[in-house]
This record gives structure tokens, C-alpha cells and sequence, in this order.
């Protein structure tokens, strides 16, 4: 049936009538024999696959079936792209796969039987608290025992994770792997999303390290179907983008004939095991019912349009390979197809019952796992690994001096003696980002660290900030624990979805069965002198905060820099925490507080047997009492903490007590330490570097009022403007006579 809308019940009746029309050939072949002369597809592998198409057509239509009366919430579908079985077929079960939403045949190939297929997807599509991978928090394709990593992505957003997958896999490792040696990583994507920047970075990248004598056992499949919604992708586009991506080799097929897939996939992936080089596979597919359940094709598309793609359908395209081939008459083929189709119909009546996620702690469990006294035991054992074991090499790497034995340090020298420690006991960390290796940081920050440790370790990358976080994303599910640097806050929201869309719902949507810890270190903020403009002065972490289960650490001190980093490393290595190390670069170097050469900002870097004393949980705040402490909370973080305690001690000389309260942590925030801190004056004033729109000075608002605060508060924040060069930046940035207004205007009530 050809018409103007491809519907389920059109669909569903054309390929019976195709199929039925198919002449029988009559003689029958050996199913161990070719599917057709000169494939590597043999019968028997072909009449496997094709139940795995059958499956991933009948999940569609049950998924529309499920959705026509509101049970069902997922629609988009993979009718068109079954020839993705084949893929799966060419690969070993061990190779880890980031799929394209359209991969249900991939999946149904992979799994056990049609019916675990059915009840993974479907419960998925109903959103069943039983749905084994992500319990029903979005519909994805994923299982940790079919090594299939869930994506969420919609516009290419997990390659960039894949190709930091192959690179780790490609590293040399000893015994603890997740994956077998010989794996390869593949991972598919839409022609549509080839267009997209984290598509763009992603082939950069792994043309890049090819470049550089990297190899990445990395095998990317673009399924073009020739449409992304309903914007047609130009002819020729995808063939000529991807064919002339230097180090990446290209090669193609039609994906809607099964044979030729698992030919082309076989030999690409056999390419890209042997040689653990990247490789493009190119799949010409269709997309059949349009993007999804509501999208009406007729809108965008013409009847020719339409019915060129129902011509090129992938079942009956497979259908007629298995008579041909003397594997199955049509007659068996139609029973088949609706014997699958009343198995996955049964799966689908069965969860239909099951329950769904019922309240809020339910749901929010496995996003960012929190366990602090686990958290707390990490950093007690690193501890006894460097006075223990450790403490010969720990004297070796710091050229016969300590940390401890150098007098007090500045913040830049705390986190590099942090930084230290911390590579020497976990041999699984790593750290990496722009200028890191061989500078050391624009600032000195990781300056030696190299040289202590070895290029495998320590390295620069190229710059892209989504490639940097893109890498670490592969290495912490790979079960490596990546210290990636990005170079300035501002570089941020260039890969800023890195951290959203990919890190941060990894546990969510895999109920913790993959993890990708990591801590990304960020030099950020402002008031640096001399040098900066908006780029390079940026105060904004309002995209940080909004994360869910992301933490933010701001160390002003030196003094809170090491145990708040140990925490950050503790949580991630214990829980699979995404944490973001935000460093004050106006406070790298900082040495005085109130008077020139007064030292007071720096602080003595303690030894081992310190740091489980000195632990710093996550989320909570630390207090300084000046004066008599009576009468003004000072509420800040960053450069304001210095800020505060200089006008703190200026209001003390008036007979004002405050008590200067840092943050520390702005997420979670320390909202217990912050409410008790702000009632014991009933006053309190926020100092925020962020702005006033958007800035944190709103989240600290809004604790004390859900913490039940009753007294006068008031904030200082700097104005909703980008900063600007020179000496203008100080006219748009919160400075200490703001602060000591604020401070006298609470203080007169």
C-alpha cells in the first residue's frame, strides 16, 4: 500500500503484500552457505539476524500501539535502520557500543532472546520502574551485560565519549580491565547529527590523534537516512564530509541490504581490531513513519518522497535475500514475522502493569550517590599509602624536600603538592587539558608534574574543551579517574553539555552500572590584574549549579585547597562523582591578607597523617569569627572570602563582631552551616563575585529562606555585565567598599 502517511497499519500491510508476491525459487540451501555468492553472510547467521529486525519493527509498532492510548512515551523508532543487525553481528559481544536512538535491531542482535529484547525496550517505552538500565527515567538503549553503554544523545553528543573510550582502551594497562584487550569501541550516529559540533569534534579528534601516532580502536557508524526531522540532509554531503576526514578511514554501504552491511561491518571492524585505527562506516538507510509518533510526514515530505523510502525497506529487502537464497518461502517468512510480532505484542500487554517510579527520593537515587563516611575511609587509605608504602617515592618525586617541609604555600603550590600526592598513590588517575604537560599550566598550576610522572599520565591535548572533556568522560567509565583541566572558565560553555548531557546522567540513566568519575579542574572567576577581558574574567557558574548531582568546589585558601581537592578525588574514586574543581586564578599566587608581607593567605601543606583529621565533607562551609563574632554574618566564597575578612576586621576595629562564613562548596550548598551561621546574628550579607542575575547570591536567598531564616538579610553582587579590560573590570565587580556599604546599612537596622 502506497500513500501519502506511513502509518503502522500501512507498513505492516505492505510488507505482507511484498512478501507474499515474492516468487518461491523452490530449492532450498545449506543455511551454513553464503546468503548469496561471493557474501560473507551466511544463511544461518541471516535468519538470526533477520529475527532481530523483525523484533526491532514489531517494538515500533507496538510502541505506537502503546501511545494510542497513553501508555506508551517514547515513539521514535527504528523502522528503516533494522539493517543495524548487521553491525551488531560484525562485532564481539564485548565490544562496548554507544548506539544512535534508532538501534533497537542492534539491540534485539546482542540480546539473549526476541523476548528479553522486547522487555527491555518496552519497558523502557513505558517508562517501568523495572526497566533493567535506566528503571524507567528515559527510554534508552543500554546493558551493562550486553556492554552497551547508554546515550541519551540526540545530536551526536556521545562520541566525543567514545572516542575518549578508545583512547583509554588503547592505553597500556595492566590486568584490570572492564574490557577485554582486543575491544574495539563502536558507536553509531544520524546524518543529521553528523553536522553537529560534538560530531565535529569527535572525527577531529580521532583524526588527530591518528595524526600524532595515537591509535584508537574506534569504529564510528553514521545510519544517513537522508533526513533529520524533517530537514532533508543535500545529496552528497554526508559522502563528501566524512570520506575526506583526514585519519579517519571511510568506507560505505547500503544499509538497507543486510548482506552488504555485515560485509561492509566486518571488514571495517576487522580493519579497525587489527590495526586500532579509526574508521568511518557510511550506512544509506530510511526512515519509515517519520521522526516520531506525532510527526505528520506529509507536512515535509512528498508521496514520491515517501514511497522511494517504503520502496527501500530493510525487511522485505532481507525478506527477499532468505527466498531468494532458498532459506525460507514467503509463506514462512509471513509466519514468522507474525510469530515474532505476537511475541513482542505479549511483552508489551505484560508491562503494561508494571509499576512506575513513585516519588522523588526514588528517582533521584542513583543520579549522584553520596557516601560520606565511604568518601572519608578513600581518603584515610590514600593517606596510609603515601606514609606507608608511598613515602620513599613521595620523597623521590618532591627531589628530597616535602611539601610539609617548605613553609607555607600559595593556593597554586597547594593544589601542584595536592595534585602530587594524589598521582602517586592512584596510578589510575591521570591529568590533561591544554598547556598542562610541558608549560605547566598557564599559571604553574600543574608546572613538574610531567616530568614526575611521564607523558602517559600528564599530557597536553588538543584544544577543544569538548574533545578534554570528552576523553575524560571515556576514561572514568573505562574505570580510570580523569583530572582533565580546562584552561579557563569561559572555555566552559563551549563543551559545557559535556558535563550536562553526558557526565551527569550517566549514573542516572544507567542506575549507577556505569560511572564516569572524573574532577575537571577550572581555573575561573576574576579580579586578576593586568591581564583578562570577558574571556579570561569570567564570573559565571550559573551553568555548573544547575547541574543535578554535579559538585562545584570553590578552595579560596590554601589551607581548604588540599583537603577539598582530596575530597573531590575521594568522592569520585567511592561514589563515580562528577566534580568540578573551580580555582580562584586572582588567588593562585596571593600571599598577604591584611598588609603587605603579612603571609596571612598562605598556609602550611600537612603530611600524611593529617589529612583524615583535616577531611572536608562535601557541602559544608567553614567559619571565621572576627571580633566578637555578635553581630553580622558575612555569607561568600572565592575572592570575596578575602574581600570579607579585610572589611570584617576593618568593622571589628569599629566594635562590629562578625563571622565570615566561605561556602567553600556551591553544590551542593552548605545550607545547614549557612542557616545556623546567618540566625546566630539575624543578619547577614551575601557577598557574591557572581552577578546579580543568575549569580549564587539567588541559591543563597533561597536556602535561608526554605531554612526558615527570620532575620535581615542583604547582598552585594556584581553587576549583569561581561567584564571588561583593565580597570574598568573593578567598576562591574563586587569590591570591599560595596561590601563594608552593605555591611553598615544591615548593621544601622
Amino acid at each position: 500500500m502506497l500513500g501519502r502517511v506511513t502509518t503502522p497499519q500501512n507498513l505492516d500491510e505492505r510488507f505482507r503484500d511484498a512478501v507474499s508476491a515474492l516468487p518461491d525459487p523452490g530449492a532450498r540451501r545449506d543455511p551454513a552457505d553464503a546468503v548469496r555468492a561471493g557474501a560473507l553472510l551466511t544463511g544461518a547467521r541471516a535468519l538470526e539476524l533477520f529475527d532481530a529486525q523483525l523484533a526491532s519493527r514489531h517494538l515500533d509498532l507496538a510502541a505506537r500501539w502503546l501511545r494510542s492510548f497513553n501508555e506508551g512515551f517514547y515513539t521514535i523508532g527504528s523502522s528503516g535502520h533494522e539493517g543495524n543487525a548487521g553491525v551488531a553481528a560484525a562485532l564481539l559481544p564485548t565490544d562496548p557500543a554507544l548506539l544512535h536512538y534508532r538501534s533497537a535491531a542492534f539491540f534485539a542482535a546482542r540480546a539473549k532472546s526476541i523476548a528479553d529484547a522486547a522487555r527491555d525496550v518496552l519497558r523502557g517505552v513505558v517508562a517501568s520502574a523495572h526497566e533493567p538500565i535506566a528503571g524507567g527515567r528515559h527510554k534508552v538503549f543500554g546493558s551493562a551485560d550486553l556492554n552497551i553503554i547508554p546515550t541519551t544523545s540526540t545530536v551526536a553528543s556521545h562520541l566525543p565519549r567514545a572516542v575518549g573510550l578508545a583512547w583509554s582502551l588503547a592505553r597500556p594497562r595492566g590486568s584490570q580491565r572492564r574490557w577485554p584487550a582486543d575491544s574495539i569501541v563502536v558507536a553509531s550516529f544520524g546524518d543529521a547529527s553528523a553536522n553537529h559540533a560534538t560530531a565535529t569534534a569527535a572525527l577531529n579528534a580521532a583524526g588527530w590523534f591518528e595524526h600524532s601516532g595515537v591509535r584508537l580502536p574506534l569504529l564510528l557508524i553514521c545510519e544517513d537516512n537522508g533526513i533529520g526531522v524533517s530537514v532533508p540532509s543535500p545529496d552528497g554531503w554526508l559522502a563528501a564530509m566524512l570520506a575526506t576526514r583526514p585519519g579517519v578511514r571511510y568506507t560505505s554501504a547500503d544499509g538497507c541490504d543486510l548482506a552488504a552491511t555485515y560485509d561492509a561491518a566486518v571488514e571495517a571492524a576487522g580493519f579497525v581490531r587489527r590495526e586500532r585505527r579509526p574508521a568511518v562506516l557510511h550506512l544509506s538507510t530510511v526512515r519509515l513513519m517519520g521522526h516520531a509518533g506525532a510527526d505528520a510526514e506529509v507536512a515535509y515530505r512528498s508521496t514520491e518522497e515517501i514511497n522511494r523510502d517504503l520502496e527501500r525497506d530493510p525487511l522485505i529487502a532481507t525478506a527477499r535475500l532468505l527466498v531468494a537464497g532458498g532459506l525460507r518461502t514467503p509463506d514462512e517468512v509471513v509466519t514468522r514475522y507474525d510469530e515474532v510480532g505476537w511475541q513482542v505484542r505479549k511483552v508489551a500487554e505484560e508491562v503494561l502493569g508494571e509499576p512506575k517510579l513513585a516519588g522523588v527520593a526514588e528517582i533521584v537515587a542513583p543520579l549522584a550517590p553520596r557516601r560520606p563516611l565511604r568518601v572519608a575511609h578513600e581518603i584515610t587509605e590514600v593517606a596510609t599509602r603515601a606514609a606507608g608504602p608511598g613515602a620513599r617515592e613521595r620523597l623521590q618525586m618532591f627531589d628530597g624536600k616535602l611539601p610539609e617541609q617548605s613553609g607555607p604555600l600559595t593556593l597554586a603550590q597547594t593544589i601542584n603538592a595536592t595534585l602530587t600526592d594524589a598521582l602517586l598513590v592512584n596510578p589510575g588517575m591521570l591529568l590533561f587539558g591544554e598547556d598542562v604537560a610541558g608549560k605547566g599550566g598557564v599559571y604553574g598550576v600543574t608546572k613538574r608534574l610531567r616530568d614526575r610522572f611521564g607523558a602517559e599520565r600528564i599530557f597536553d591535548t588538543l584544544l577543544d574543551e569538548t574533545t578534554i572533556l570528552g576523553l575524560a568522560l571515556g576514561a572514568g567509565v573505562d574505570g580510570l579517574l580523569p583530572v582533565p583541566e580546562i584552561q579557563y572558565l569561559a572555555y566552559l560553555h563551549n563543551a559545557e553539555d559535556q558535563l550536562r548531557g553526558e557526565a551527569a546522567t550517566m549514573s542516572f540513566f544507567s542506575q549507577g552500572a556505569y560511572k564516569n568519575p572524573m574532577v575537571v579542574r577550572i581555573a575561573g572567576l576574576a579580579y586578576q590584574q593586568a591581564f583578562g577581558g570577558h574571556f579570561h574574567n569570567d564570573n559565571s557558574v550559573a551553568v555548573l549549579r544547575d547541574v543535578p548531582g554535579l559538585v562545584l568546589a570553590v578552595p579560596a585558601r590554601p589551607a581548604d585547597a588540599a583537603p577539598m581537592l582530596r575530597s573531590c578525588l575521594a568522592s569520585a574514586a567511592a561514589d563515580g562523582s562528577v566534580c568540578v574543581f573551580l580555582e580562584p586564578i586572582a588567588l593562585y599566587h596571593t600571599r598577604d591578607l591584611y598588609e603587605p608581607g603579612d603571609n596571612e593567605w598562605l598556609a602550611p601543606y600537612s603530611p600524611p597523617n593529617q589529612w583524615s583529621g583535616e577531611h572536608v565533607p562535601i557541602g559544608r562551609a567553614r567559619t571565621y569569627p572576627v571580633g566578637n563574632a555578635a553581630d553580622l554574618t558575612i555569607v561568600t566564597f572565592g575572592n570575596g572570602l578575602r574581600m570579607s575578612l579585610r572589611v570584617a576586621a576593618r568593622l571589628a576595629e569599629e566594635g562590629y563582631g562578625s563571622r565570615v562564613v566561605d561556602l567553600r562548596w556551591l553544590s551542593p550548598l552548605p545550607a545547614a552551616d549557612l542557616v545556623r551561621e546567618a540566625s546566630a546574628t539575624g543578619r547577614v550579607l551575601i557577598v557574591d563575585e557572581t552577578r546579580r542575575s543568575g549569580g549564587v547570591g539567588e541559591g543563597i536567598l533561597a536556602a535561608l529562606v526554605d531554612g526558615g531564616f527570620v532575620g535581615a538579610a542583604r547582598r552585594t553582587a556584581s553587576a549583569d555585565s561581561l567584564i571588561p579590560l583593565g580597570p574598568a573590570a573593578q567598576q562591574v565587580l563586587v569590591g570591599e567598599d560595596a561590601i563594608t556599604q552593605g555591611a553598615h546599612a544591615l548593621l544601622a537596622r
